[in-house]
């Protein structure tokens, strides 16, 4: 493998890289590199979250720009302000020893007036969220008709969060005679479109496969009910809390700070990451957790995006996410540079064929834990004090005459008393109520039979094309199929997710359901059933078989997209992400309307968050 140098990385970013302890390139960085600054060529990279892309675009980018020049001349666009200032920050630690360097990142929720004086003094490189970057263009503050270089990052999140119109109305503003660098996670039809349109016979890198996970994550899971996740995760993280450095993931804000809440009432380190927190409350958050002074963080899958934490031990998944794909993104935050990681789920009983679909997609093997018993929390906890107290060198220097006279009160205590005194306030949360709490594993596959010789026994689960996106609800769900069908709602059971249903049926009905169903319309889609993958009974929202809708609309389906662009006075522009997909207690996107105005002076632009 090469090194830095051999890829052609000049001296001044090789001295400031190697003070970061940049030693070997990563794939992503060895493919990549060499192309930007010798090929010419365009770059479409395929690269899972971790991998190394900033430094993959950003080193070369680094090295061709003229910062002599005090035009715009790169632009690198990203989904959201975490990944804005991240990469922003990581740019302008490469270049510590290049002169004249001004690289300004734009997003939405901090000073636009600020911004806009950054950029005047002369920006060479702007890292920009699609959204604040279409504001300034219309205020005429950043000129984009002169930069060489154009990075889109994280790509595909961008289109599931509703950017794509956005992104392409950037591109088309852009020069025709330009650079562009594209990388993805996963390459769905869209992300190809734009290449095809904005890009020029690119060289094409693949670092994986799409969705698959990386292998020095171990994959874990375990099944408790339903309401007894919140202390099976208490169990989870106090048995592991010896080397604990995590992100745990919810489906919504609420449950979000709902969650950690309760973690702090209970006296974990522990902070949340969502969407309703002003841009000052993230950052403290953030630098919190970076410095770790929070060992455990709650966050949404999309207010998540952009943080790049080394060295955490573990992700946390409280819900798997809708969208399989996120699961990969999720998983992904741990395990990088080398070390190993922790991706661990805590599954109610119907999630169970979700599993084995991320199996499936993501080529990842889930490994069965049982949650600890709380006997066996208290006694590992016993053991790291213990072993604490032993490995504890005693610090002479500090027993002065008052210290030693402080202790005093302490020696009256017999040894025993005193000891139990000490273990008594480490464990003074494992009271005798708490040893005697009862086991939180269930059965899954007792549970699953059991339900399904109750109601649904023999039965079989259909894959149906349509879902909350197409107005349905459970229960508008059951009329609706009954009708088509011919047979009683009460007959059937209905899991509705973002683009795709399913239905649990008896065998007896199957044939009707499919006839009754199978080439309908419904909102000018056609609607499609087949059997699933997986046996009834088994699966919440998963996906049937290695299909089930399509990835432009997860998370953030469902809504209405509107536009009209005035003129003088602004013309308004709006778009609502109602909907969205539900898992498990919450949903994704439920109900949030973003505004936008794209219109000329005096235009408004609001925005209000749907996540």
């Amino acid at each position: 493998m090469n090194n830095f140098e051999q890829l052609g990385v000049q001296q001044s970013i090789l001295q400031a890289i190697g003070e970061l302890g940049f030693e070997t390139p990563t794939p992503i960085q060895e493919q990549s590199i060499p192309v930007f600054l010798e090929n010419g060529r365009d770059i479409l990279g395929l690269a899972q979250t971790g991998t190394g892309k900033t430094a993959a675009f950003g080193l070369p980018i680094l090295q061709l720009i003229d910062f002599s020049n005090k035009q715009t001349q790169a632009l690198v666009i990203c989904p959201t302000r975490e990944l804005c200032i991240q990469i922003t920050r990581d740019l302008k630690a490469y270049s510590k020893y290049i002169n004249n360097v001004n690289i300004v990142s734009v997003y939405g929720g901090a000073s636009i007036t600020g911004q806009i004086s950054d950029i005047r003094r002369g920006a060479q490189i702007i890292v920009a969220t699609p959204g604040r970057l279409m504001d300034l263009m219309n205020r005429n503050a950043v000129n984009i008709k002169t930069i060489g270089y154009v990075v889109l990052d994280e790509a595909d999140e961008m289109l599931n969060m509703g950017f794509e119109e956005d992104v392409e109305f950037i591109l088309a503003e852009t020069p025709a005679e330009k650079r562009v660098c594209l990388f993805s996670a996963t390459m769905p039809k869209q992300i190809r479109n734009i290449a095809n349109r904005y890009m020029s016979n690119p060289f094409e890198i693949s670092v994986g496969k799409a969705n698959s996970g990386n292998i020095n994550i171990t994959h874990q899971y375990s099944i408790v009910h339903a309401r007894d996740k919140y202390a099976a995760l208490k169990r989870y993280v106090d048995y592991n809390s010896d080397n604990l450095y995590c992100i745990i993931f919810c489906t919504t804000k609420n449950e979000t700070q709902d969650i950690s809440d309760k973690l702090i009432k209970d006296g974990y380190n522990a902070d949340c990451l969502h969407g309703d927190l002003s841009q000052a409350q993230r950052e403290k958050v953030m630098n919190r957790f970076r410095h770790h002074a929070i060992k455990i963080l709650l966050a949404t899958d999309v207010a998540a995006r952009g943080i790049d934490v080394s060295a955490l031990t573990h992700v946390i998944h409280f819900h798997l996410p809708d969208d399989i794909e996120n699961y990969t993104h999720r998983s992904g935050r741990t395990g990088r540079a080398g070390k190993t990681g922790v991706s661990y789920t805590l599954l109610h009983m119907r999630e169970g064929g979700r599993l084995k679909d991320i199996e499936r997609m993501a080529s990842v093997k889930f490994e069965k834990i049982l949650i600890p018993s709380a006997e066996e929390v208290r006694d590992k906890k016993l053991m790291a004090f213990t072993d604490t107290i032993l490995n504890t060198e005693i610090e002479e220097n500090i027993f002065d005459e008052k210290v030693m006279a402080s202790l005093e009160t302490l020696m009256q205590f017999e040894k025993t008393e005193l000891l139990q005194k000490f273990l008594s306030l480490e464990l003074r949360r494992f009271s005798v109520d708490f040893t005697n709490a009862p086991d939180l594993n269930i059965n899954e596959r007792s549970t699953r039979e059991g339900a399904s010789a109750s109601t649904f026994g023999g039965g079989v689960r259909l894959f149906v094309s349509v879902g909350k996106k197409d107005g349905f609800d459970i229960r508008n769900f059951k009329d609706y199929v009954a009708e088509k069908a011919a047979i009683s709602w009460k007959k059937i059971r209905v899991d509705v997710s973002g683009v795709y249903s399913f239905i649990d049926a008896q065998q007896e009905d199957v044939e009707a359901i499919m006839s009754g169903l199978n080439g309908q319309m419904h909102n000018g889609r056609v609607v499609r059933v087949e059997v699933s993958g997986d046996k009834q009974g088994g699966s919440g929202n998963g996906r049937g078989g290695s299909r089930g809708g399509s990835r432009g609309g997860s998370g953030y389906g469902g809504g209405e997209r509107r536009r009209s662009s005035g003129g003088e006075g602004g013309g308004e522009r709006r778009r609502s992400s109602g909907g969205g997909f539900s898992s498990g207690g919450g949903s994704y996107g439920g109900g949030g309307e973003r505004r936008r105005s794209s219109g000329g002076e005096g235009g408004e632009r609001r925005r209000r968050s749907s996540y």
